[in-house]
């Protein structure tokens, strides 16, 4: 859990007249004016606004609202420093990029009256460029890699072919990569390479990957270290 230490306000010179607006952090004013600069391996990412209503347009009400869990690059830390080596981890993402996190990850910030989300580097689960994301626009980071999964389509008896929801007990774990991180940072500050490549098939642990979609296709998040096998 990130605290008030995860960022530092900025030094700023006066640069209006108008008033500053408050920065607060969980309903606590810690600054006035000036820019938040994320410290260690945190990023600052404005909060994408909450989904309103479906792809078809139809509206959304009360507790049906998709809240996303993705956002923009406001400001990025330098990075971790490495335990062994004492060399620092570079950011996988710059101001400005797009990217998705974990559900449950992120501290919040009210800042200049819009939502923020404080998250660690290792918390990005893909980043885009462009508005929205796509699956020409997605990169994989670190050492994660994105896999379209194949979703099982089940036949009754009858014949009648019933395509299985994302919510069944079962989630699917084969796939064909389609993004592919660079890697992760060795004690010597080499990445260590990535044992997979963009097409191949892989099958991996049960559970492990961390799902998205995109448009109307399902992907998993994996990390190199839970893929079982390629073919």
């Amino acid at each position: 859990v990130a605290t008030v230490g995860a960022f530092a306000p900025a030094r700023t010179n006066s640069r209006s007249a108008a008033a500053p607006l408050a920065v607060t952090l969980e309903g606590r004013q810690i600054a006035e004016g000036g820019d938040l600069k994320p410290v260690n391996n945190f990023v600052l990412v404005k909060v994408a606004e909450i989904q309103d209503k479906t792809d078809s347009g139809i509206l959304l009400t009360g507790s049906a609202k998709v809240q996303k869990t993705e956002g923009k690059v406001i400001s990025v830390g330098p990075g971790s420093t490495h335990p062994e080596s004492g060399k620092i981890s570079p950011m996988p993402v710059n101001e400005g990029d797009g990217l998705v996190y974990g559900q449950y990850d992120g501290t919040e910030v009210e800042y200049n009256g819009d939502r923020h989300t404080l998250i660690r580097d290792s918390d990005i689960l893909v980043k885009y460029t462009g508005d929205t994301l796509t699956k020409d626009g997605v990169e994989a980071v670190g050492d994660y890699v994105l896999v379209q999964v194949e979703m099982k389509d089940e036949e009754t008896a009858g014949g009648l072919i019933l395509t299985k929801s994302k919510d069944d007990n079962s989630r699917p774990s084969t796939g064909v990569v389609v993004r592919v991180g660079p890697g992760k940072m060795a004690s010597d500050g080499e990445m260590m390479p990535m044992t997979v490549s963009e097409g191949d098939k892989v099958k991996f642990r049960d559970f492990a990957g961390n799902e998205i979609q995109i448009g109307e296709e399902e992907f998993s998040v994996v990390k190199m270290a839970d893929v079982l096998t390629k073919f």
